[in-house]
């Protein structure tokens, strides 16, 4: 079965296969390249081809039209691909696992679609997955980061101070998380 999840000023949806040429030209060609100077910047972007990096997403692609729960989704403003949500492991072994959210176009930042898509993305993750906690993995320079997390009802739960160099500087590295009976007893 397909996902497709509509809210007010953002729509999320499978990724199809024409969506990863979009993402590869945002990483690579786009002229607009900001995000990627909040979007874990302390980790260099490798340089693929266009074939090794459509090949990161050929899971992703699998699980479309599937029931399986998905780790990556598209968000689409006003019918155009403009970002994606995922999420990622950092232990299988006890159900642990990170999200995330990136708006490649920043014409689109500080508009309320990231903190839609993003309640949007828990919300079906924790309606998808027997999950006690979603979190976010960032560092003390990415305000808005944290502040998105913030909004949709994550609290710090550690700091590892100046773990982060991000052009030159040290950031502290910072996680963030919800509960499920947290973000239920919220209503959301």
């Amino acid at each position: 079965m397909a996902v497709l999840v509509r809210g007010e000023k953002v729509v999320l949806r499978d990724l199809t296969e024409s969506d990863i040429r979009k993402i590869y030209y945002h990483y690579y060609e786009a002229e607009d390249q900001e995000f990627q100077r909040w979007d874990g910047p302390y980790e260099p972007l490798e340089e693929l081809s266009y074939e090794q990096f459509a090949g990161k997403y050929q899971g992703a692609l699998a699980l479309a039209g599937t029931d399986e729960p998905r780790n990556r989704l598209i968000i689409e403003i006003d019918g155009e691909l403009k970002g994606t949500v995922g999420r990622y492991w950092v232990s299988e072994a006890t159900n642990w696992f990170e999200i995330g959210i990136v708006i490649f176009d920043s014409r689109y930042w500080s508009g309320g679609y990231g903190t839609e898509a993003f309640k949007m993305w828990m919300a079906y993750l924790f309606n998808s997955l027997d999950t006690v906690h979603l979190g976010i993995g960032t560092w003390s320079g990415n305000v808005r980061m944290m502040g998105l997390a913030a909004k949709c009802g994550m609290v710090e739960e550690a700091r590892v101070r100046k773990a982060r160099i991000v052009r030159g500087e040290h950031y502290d590295a910072i996680k963030m998380g919800i509960l499920r009976e947290e973000w239920e007893s919220a209503g959301r």
